[in-house]
């Protein structure tokens, strides 16, 4: 019998030709009508008017296992009775070498919808959904530097499927950056990265978390401390007006981290600029940070042009400064000083106040450091804040750092500066 042994049952059937068609009509009441011509169907529709292909489809019906089964064809006005013809033929074909097409079909689409999502969901996307549906209640500069710190990793993969980045891709890109000096920068990579894919699969939008059960990176503690010379240098080097330079001298002076610097708002001030208050939403560790700032400080600040409807001190081109590398790099090649970091004059001051005999629970309270000395059982119940120790001891580094770059010779410890100072 051909092709027609494909079903058991072949519905009543009348020759189809394109006039017979055209005459099609839809009885009053019924929302559609089927018409067949052996396995070549067209459903007519309510829309569907006589004299007219509008509102009329060819569908091509077979049968399997006992079960009908039914293909959209197309539009009747849209394919011609000859393509439809040929569309049921090989449909047919199909079924007598023991497919099924509809289910061919569905799974097809089912593939197609898998795949439009799987594209859809680029590491881009990924990382913006990230951002509003889980980090809105994370601090502020942690949800920054999370979603910052992996765009600027994975730069060239953000376009991409979030699903297509895999263990070796990402082992790639953080080696790059272990090579490139930054350690530290691709181990915080690779824990933003964990957390962001460990979301999306427990939400069931991937499958596979590609930064699971990475090698871990070794960290080589940095120990880079500045001698006099080199930031006298650096000093001497910042010394033209803008954000970056005025930054840097104020983390000479401070010991405070560079993003909280670039951060800071007139209303984190005093009146008199004496005060730094920095809020727990910005500070790295959550805790509100009060920072006395020394006279050569408060110079810097009244230096800084306030521009009406703008809060920021020290701001960049487009809000909150981010030049650091280029404008690290010009500061390298103007003051000669090599192989340090800006995360080092924090080191930097820490060691001074050391060296000046400033007590270690003073140091870590000016550096807002939760650990060491003020960690555990100490830190539950130590509630001096050291106001006046860490105001006399950052008005001796100041002087300090004021004499080396003048070239004239420093007090030994915070004592003796304080008493001269009076």
């Amino acid at each position: 019998m051909g092709p027609q042994s494909a079903g058991k049952k072949v519905p009543p059937s009348m020759k189809f030709t394109q006039r017979r068609i055209e005459e099609f009509a839809c009885p009053p009441g019924r929302k559609d009508v089927l018409k067949f011509d052996g396995h070549l169907g067209v459903r007519v529709t309510k829309a569907g008017q006589t004299g007219s292909l509008a509102g009329k489809f060819y569908l091509a019906q077979y049968s399997l296992a006992g079960a009908k089964r039914r293909i959209p064809l197309g539009s009747c006005d849209a394919i011609s009775l000859a393509a439809a013809r040929e569309a049921t033929k090989a449909i047919l074909g199909d079924v007598a070498k023991g497919r099924d097409p509809a289910a061919d079909r569905k799974e097809a689409a089912l593939r197609a919808d898998r795949k439009a999502a799987h594209d859809a969901l680029t590491l881009e996307a990924l990382l913006e959904q990230w951002d509003a549906l889980h980090l809105a209640d994370r601090r502020e500069r942690y949800r920054a530097e999370a979603v910052r710190a992996i765009k600027i990793a994975f730069g060239p993969s953000l376009k991409a499927a979030a699903a297509d980045l895999n263990r070796s891709a990402v082992v790639r890109v953080l080696d790059g950056l272990a090579r490139d000096g930054k350690p530290a920068m691709a181990s915080r990579t690779a824990a933003y990265g964990r957390a962001a894919y460990h979301w999306a699969v427990k939400r069931g939008s991937l499958d596979v978390n590609p930064f699971a059960n990475l090698p871990q990176t070794t960290l080589t503690r940095r120990e880079r401390v500045l001698s006099d010379e080199e930031l006298s240098a650096v000093w001497r080097a910042t010394e033209e007006p803008g954000s970056f330079n005025a930054i840097v001298r104020l983390l000479i002076l401070t010991g405070q981290r560079r993003e909280e610097a670039a951060g800071m708002t007139w209303d984190e001030l005093d009146a008199d600029l004496s005060t730094w208050s920095i809020p727990g939403s910005r500070a790295k560790n959550g805790v509100t940070h009060i920072v006395p700032l020394p006279f050569p400080a408060q110079a810097i600040l009244r230096t800084q042009p306030r521009h009406e409807g703008k809060s920021l001190v020290f701001p960049g081109e487009r809000g909150v400064f981010s030049g650091w590398s280029k404008s690290k790099d010009r500061l390298d090649q103007r003051c000669g000083v090599s192989s340090w970091t800006l995360h080092d004059l924090r080191r930097t001051a820490a060691t001074g106040l050391q060296r000046l005999g400033v007590r270690l629970e003073v140091t870590e309270a000016i550096l807002n450091h939760v650990a060491g000395s003020r960690a555990g059982i100490v830190g539950v119940y130590q509630r001096h804040h050291w106001a006046e120790e860490k105001r006399a001891a950052l008005t001796a580094w100041g002087a300090h750092v004021a004499a080396i770059v003048e070239g004239r010779e420093t007090q030994g410890n915070v004592t003796s500066l304080k008493a001269r100072s009076a």
